[in-house]
């Protein structure tokens, strides 16, 4: 992943929080100073189907807001996985959701992060707080932002009205964040691999 630039596009189904999430990523690379963009799919894949967003966080100024060839994809469900996989530049990552999508022959060029993501959010309480496992999860990557930076922009984010939720949602990003952490991943040329059993 360059350290000038990340281009990510996230997706899964509506309801899964995914513009949230991208929202969560892009505010925090502006508070760490970074140059953003932020662009949600309002089509009508949002009724049921695969909802997606795009998130730059770049050091320089952004040329364009579009996302075609991203460095990663954050997939929280099969059909964001087949839509778009293929886009993913070489060495670049696909970070999905593993309690949702088997894992299966994926591209050799591109590293593989699986994280457990709904499953995690179920032994937290609340399913809809998976998105927040994968905001964890991507910052122990970002070049651009910390962890920290993370912690410190998502109460900001929060609603009056969800002020309740902060708790539960800084431990998703906690989990996921440690969930990184603590398996031993390995850099193969370009795949991520897990030592299972550790």
């Amino acid at each position: 992943m360059s350290t000038k630039v990340e281009r990510i596009i996230l997706a899964g189904f509506g309801g899964q929080g995914i513009l949230f999430l991208g929202k969560v990523l892009a505010e925090t690379g502006m508070q760490a100073g970074k140059n953003v963009s932020w662009i949600p799919s309002y089509g009508p894949e949002m009724r049921g189907g695969t909802a997606n967003c795009t998130v730059i966080l770049s050091e320089n100024e952004i040329a364009s807001p579009m996302v075609t060839v991203p460095d990663t994809v954050i997939a929280m469900n099969r059909p964001s996985v087949a839509k778009f996989n293929l886009r993913i530049k070489a060495g670049g990552m696909l970070m999905y959701n593993s309690s949702l999508i088997e894992r299966q022959e994926f591209r050799d060029d591109i590293r593989l992060v699986e994280i457990p993501a709904s499953d995690i959010a179920e032994e937290l309480g609340n399913p809809r707080v998976a998105n927040l496992v994968m905001a964890g999860a991507y910052a122990k990557f970002s070049n651009l932002f910390t962890y920290e930076d993370l912690r410190e922009t998502l109460p900001k984010l929060m609603p009056a009205n969800k002020k309740d939720m902060v708790e539960i949602n800084m431990a998703a990003l906690e989990k996921g964040f440690n969930y990184v952490q603590e398996k031993k991943y390995m850099f193969g040329r370009y795949v991520y691999s897990v030592f299972k059993g550790i």
